[in-house]
């Protein structure tokens, strides 16, 4: 799987965040996106995911060299980031169900196998919104690194998580991440320590 991002702009208003970016990704390599707030790490990540337009530019997919249509990207890619929001409403076991439905699980995965990993068996009936804050960062986590997808975007992963939590990213990274593009946005070296290559926005 390869990105390629050309000539890619993004502003609010008149304020360009970033312009004239040309980047190129590749299951290869392991990347960070760092760079002082405000910079567009997230937003970079956001447009990469396709969740956020570009001002100008273009962010392109290939697989074997053949280049993906646009109205597919979403279906290669999965993301984890502090400010997407889970169901709270919603049991753990439900919202995992419910996630499965619109983007499968990696081949020979369960929603069971999901919450033990993750070590959320015991909680599987509780509504997410009594979970602690570290505890929903667990869903996010689990809910990227599982599903079948080629790319997998990570922005800041470690928000919220202790010790325990940080030690369960890195084994999610160490073992989840064979063959796919993995792009970590972050400033803490603790959680893209493994990445091969650092771009460094806003320099």
């Amino acid at each position: 799987m390869k990105i390629q991002v050309t000539k890619a702009g993004k502003r609010f208003n008149r304020d360009w965040i970033f312009r004239n970016l040309d980047l190129s990704f590749s299951n290869l390599e392991r990347y960070a996106i760092t760079g002082h707030n405000g910079s567009g790490k997230s937003t970079l990540l956001q447009c990469i995911a396709g969740s956020t337009m570009l001002s100008e530019g273009e962010v392109s997919f290939y697989q074997n060299e053949i280049k993906v249509s646009a109205d597919d990207h979403f279906s290669y890619v999965s993301i984890c980031a502090p400010y997407l929001e889970v169901i709270e409403e919603m049991t753990a076991r439900e919202f995992l169900l419910y996630h499965e439905a619109f983007k499968k699980f990696k081949p020979g995965v369960s929603v069971e196998d999901v919450l033990d990993k993750i070590g959320l068996t015991n909680h599987a009936n509780k509504q997410i919104r009594y979970f602690s804050s570290g505890m929903k960062q667990r869903i996010k986590l689990a809910q990227a690194f599982y599903s079948e997808s080629s790319i997998l975007l990570l922005d800041e992963p470690c928000t919220n998580l202790d010790e325990q939590g940080i030690a369960l990213y890195n084994t999610l990274l160490s073992n989840e991440t064979k063959d796919r593009l993995v792009i970590i946005s972050s400033n803490d070296k603790t959680e893209f320590e493994t990445c091969s290559q650092v771009i460094q926005l806003g320099v």
